[in-house]
């Protein structure tokens, strides 16, 4: 079974848009992605950060709200999460297990944290992980654009030691043909 991780995409992360690469864009694949899942009878998994440690992102505040533009369907499951990690502490892996999911397509935000610390604790829980390359997002960094970011994170996932998968990266297009 598989389940499409929608991670972060939070008013809060996103304040201007123009703060993250891409916002729109990514926003319409993951709308694409999420149709197409659920459709096919597939999970589709919101996860949403809880900064209350930090004092930002604090449930029920607009901060913490998903993106508007973002299409949920009431089938949809929650997930907050308090670290990078969208496992960590948290029901996701009990929500998998119960649910007999065993693959994972990964978007959202942010590429240099929040995907890429959920990406590494799906492989070591060996599930079978695939990022959708085009379907995540993050900001500038002080050394790094964000293209360059992203670039490098999707070249580094796709040439990880596998553990018992290989990560697959693959552009939304090419996903959504596989699934027609």
């Amino acid at each position: 079974m598989k389940a499409l991780l929608i991670i972060d995409m939070q008013i809060g992360s996103f304040k201007p848009y123009t703060l993250r690469y891409d916002t729109l864009d990514v926003i319409e694949r993951i709308n694409k992605l999420s149709h197409c899942f659920r459709v096919n009878n597939y999970k589709v998994i919101f996860v949403q950060h809880d900064g209350t440690k930090e004092k930002i992102f604090l449930p029920n505040t607009s901060d913490w709200e998903l993106l508007p533009e973002l299409v949920s369907s009431p089938t949809d499951d929650i997930v907050s999460k308090s670290a990078n990690d969208a496992f960590y502490n948290t029901n996701l892996h009990y929500l998998l297990a119960k649910s007999n999911i065993t693959e994972l397509f990964v978007t959202g935000c942010a590429t240099d944290f929040c995907i890429d610390a959920t990406v590494k604790s799906a492989i070591s829980r060996d599930y079978e992980v695939t990022v959708v390359e085009d379907a995540h997002t993050t900001a500038d960094r002080p050394h790094l654009t964000a293209p360059k970011v992203i670039e490098h994170y999707n070249w580094m996932w796709s040439e990880m030691t596998p553990t018992n998968f290989k990560i697959q990266v693959i552009r939304t297009k090419d996903l959504l043909t596989l699934f027609a």
